[in-house]
């Protein structure tokens, strides 16, 4: 089922999680250990995240360098299947721009639709760390626009190869990534509303935001993009602290700000199991007070760490 058939047809807010692939060569048990605890809130769909290629150079003894690929987190789709075939809910898999083809975003499509996913979360991704700004894939696409356009033409019927005949058309729900603090590289947050409205324009049906930590800036997100001319559901994204690292950390990584209030307590914990009581008690709030305030799910980014997302959920549900 798709993602906004199935929020259209809650009666409640409903609970979404995000989780990573394991690090190569690890195997599929820990995904399973980090939904399990999380089964119980009855998810309707879960996001699993894609992670592009990267590079290194190896340096030999005569000096030489030579240059190795790596995929840190491959399995997107097969554990999209995984997770499909265990729980009997719907996977969202991420599509990324970042080091892929058209070529083999439309063949991972292709395996997609082969296996009744029907939602795709489109995004451009980061760079990589090597690089100081994005850079996209020969032949590949320089912004999550343009796969929009992709998926888009596949749901029409309309492949790479235009002589292709006979061909099934795909039918994905297309959502996309929203920034309550706007996007870095934006040059401001009109601007940034500005694009956000042209994916949905293209195709988009529904909207995830950055993860945040103040309510208000979600509640003016959602009123900015509603004066604009935005109406497709509007789901929060969330990310309960766990370590008191992640004071630094998140800002630095994500470009969003902790609130004076959540930082001092955080700050003041002797341990990080202090921190995650702090977390717990934060996350208790932010959910309640989004609820009420119409949110139509709120979505955990779990990090493989489903413990204190289900301690805040248990005492919200």
């Amino acid at each position: 089922m798709k993602v906004t058939e199935h929020l259209s047809k809650a009666k409640k807010t409903l609970i979404s999680f995000e989780i990573l692939p394991p690090l190569k060569g690890q195997g599929i048990q820990s995904i399973y250990d980090a939904i399990d605890p999380l089964m119980e809130f009855e998810p309707p769909f879960v996001d699993v995240t894609y992670h592009r290629e990267e590079y290194v150079y190896k340096k030999h003894p005569n000096g030489l360098l030579e240059k190795k690929t790596t995929r840190k987190r491959p399995g997107t789709v097969g554990i999209c299947a995984a997770i499909m075939n265990r729980y009997e809910v719907d996977a969202v898999p991420h599509i990324i721009c970042g080091g892929f083809s058209k070529e083999e975003t439309e063949n991972a499509l292709i395996d997609l639709h082969f296996l009744g996913i029907d939602n795709v979360l489109l995004l451009r991704g980061d760079q990589i760390k090597s690089e100081s700004v994005f850079v996209a894939e020969p032949n590949g696409h320089a912004y999550a626009s343009e796969l929009i356009d992709q998926v888009v033409a596949m749901n029409k019927g309309r492949y790479i190869d235009d002589e292709l005949g006979n061909v099934a058309a795909s039918d994905f729900c297309i959502g996309v990534a929203g920034y309550p603090e706007k996007h870095f590289e934006a040059p401001n947050f009109k601007n940034d509303l500005i694009w956000l409205k042209k994916k949905v324009d293209l195709g988009a049906e529904y909207i995830v935001t950055q993860m945040f930590f103040d309510n208000k800036k979600y509640f003016d997100f959602v009123k900015a993009c509603r004066n604009i001319g935005i109406h497709v559901p509007i789901i929060p994204g969330l990310k309960p602290l766990t370590t008191k690292g992640q004071l630094t950390v998140l800002p630095k990584i994500f470009h969003i700000d902790i609130p004076e209030d959540l930082a001092d307590a955080v700050d003041a914990c002797k341990d990080n199991n202090a921190v995650k009581e702090v977390a717990i008690e934060w996350g208790i709030q932010q959910a309640k007070e989004l609820i009420a305030g119409g949110a139509p799910c709120l979505h955990y980014y779990t990090m493989g760490k489903p413990d204190v997302t289900k301690a805040i959920i248990s005492k919200v549900l």
